[in-house]
């Protein structure tokens, strides 16, 4: 092969280095360097795939409940003409539905079991339009929500706490109360359950009721509808859609999108992945610079072999790329290495983790505690392709002092004690 001959002898330094033919010590370092860059490189893949999951399954659950904007009166009213205000939205190509609601909070009680809750009231017919959890309960158990018909749907866990089943009266008790001469008396109405639905989010599978959107209206005394809700095309536009449509209907409402709702959890998770990327490259780099001691023992232990080649005419610059050559191959076996580790167990992850789990009886993700009970995993490539990038880098950075010292060894005093 017609390959520089600098590039010839720094891939047969790596390879004889790595089998310990010439000095075992220094083969052992070198496999400890690549290892090092291995792992780093995997941990940093497979962390940050984790967390990409894990912000995927949240927020795809958490949208399959909430739309994706929501518009309401900024006096916390009625809206004066909801239809009117849904056709005007809908002039936006971007949104695919609307749908009204009634939203507030209250207590849910059974007997001595009380737990508070938000209480939505929907329009079953048109919440089918603007979210997932609509369109796959509309024909079962939205139906039976039916105006004056005082029914209401709980999520799982919060049926689960107040012990209820589909059948049972419970008393939902609204906010404020009526002013008799005996006093304020709180304001009651009792509701049949119908049925319970599981979102996959233990927020609202905790603390969402669901009601007909007619009897909300009475429930909290407001005279209709007090908000819309819209499906967009696209759901990384809401947010200037929103901005679109609060200029559009102006300052009498108020235009919020899904991403403002959550904005402190979506930031607190875009906060820890910076963190952890900054944490997790410092192992790599860590482990990239032992090639600093691997390059500087192996540069001490080929002093004959620089000599030689100085007197058959070989430039210093010649001699510094032997040795980058050697240090970069090091760096690319360790890079791909933990490439390959890495990307194997973030697309495994489903079941490597449940087998661990199952192995050590425990639960690593418990519901209550993390909103999902899988490790989920989204491998990116924005993600892989710096931390590529990096881990090549440090790698380069760690043979440039090695080299330039062996450049600039000279031939006799390399000879001297040989």
């Amino acid at each position: 092969m017609n390959l520089p001959y600098e590039l010839q002898i720094g891939w047969r330094y790596t390879r004889s280095g790595r089998s310990g033919r010439r000095n075992g010590f220094i083969s052992f370092i070198s496999g400890v360097s690549m290892l090092g860059i291995a792992l780093g490189v995997a941990a940093l893949i497979v962390v940050l795939s984790v967390m990409n999951g894990f912000q995927k399954e949240v927020r795809d659950r958490m949208l399959s409940v909430v739309a994706h904007v929501e518009i309401y009166d900024r006096s916390g009213a009625a809206l004066p003409d909801w239809h009117a205000t849904a056709a005007q939205a809908r002039r936006n190509p971007q949104v695919l539905g609307a749908a009204p609601f009634v939203a507030a909070q209250a207590l849910i009680a059974r007997g001595e079991d009380m737990r508070g809750a938000i209480v939505r009231g929907i329009s079953p017919e048109d919440e089918a339009t603007v979210t997932e959890l609509g369109a796959r309960l509309h024909d079962s158990l939205f139906s039976k929500l039916t105006p004056g018909g005082w029914n209401i749907a709980l999520g799982t866990e919060l049926a689960r706490a107040l012990g209820v089943n589909a059948g049972d009266k419970i008393t939902i008790v609204a906010p404020g109360g009526l002013l008799t001469p005996a006093g304020v008396v709180p304001r009651l109405k009792q509701f049949t359950l119908v049925g319970s639905f599981d979102t996959g989010h233990y927020e609202y599978d905790s603390g969402l009721a669901l009601i007909n959107v007619d009897d909300a209206a009475r429930l909290f005394r407001v005279e209709g509808p007090t908000g819309v809700q819209l499906r967009l095309k696209d759901l990384h536009q809401a947010r200037e859609v929103a901005q679109a449509l609060a200029a559009e209907l102006g300052p009498g409402v108020n235009v919020t999108d899904w991403t403002r709702t959550n904005r402190n959890w979506f930031a607190a998770v875009q906060l820890e992945k910076r963190l952890m990327f900054i944490i997790l490259t410092l192992i790599v780099a860590v482990a990239a610079f032992n090639l600093v001691s691997t390059l500087v023992m192996t540069v001490t232990d080929k002093r004959a072999d620089i000599a030689i080649l100085r007197t058959l005419g070989a430039s210093p610059r010649s001699i510094m790329a032997i040795f980058m050559v050697q240090g970069a191959a090091s760096g690319v076996i360790g890079t791909l290495s933990g490439v390959a580790f890495g990307l194997a167990i973030a697309f495994n992850i489903d079941v490597i983790v449940p087998a661990i789990e199952r192995l050590l009886h425990v639960s690593f993700l418990p519901g209550s505690v993390y909103l999902i009970s899988r490790m989920p995993s989204d491998p990116q490539r924005g993600d892989i392709v710096p931390i590529v990038a990096i881990s090549l880098l440090l790698a380069f950075v760690a043979t440039l002092y090695p080299s330039w010292r062996a450049s600039r060894m000279q031939p006799a005093e390399a000879l001297r004690y040989e």
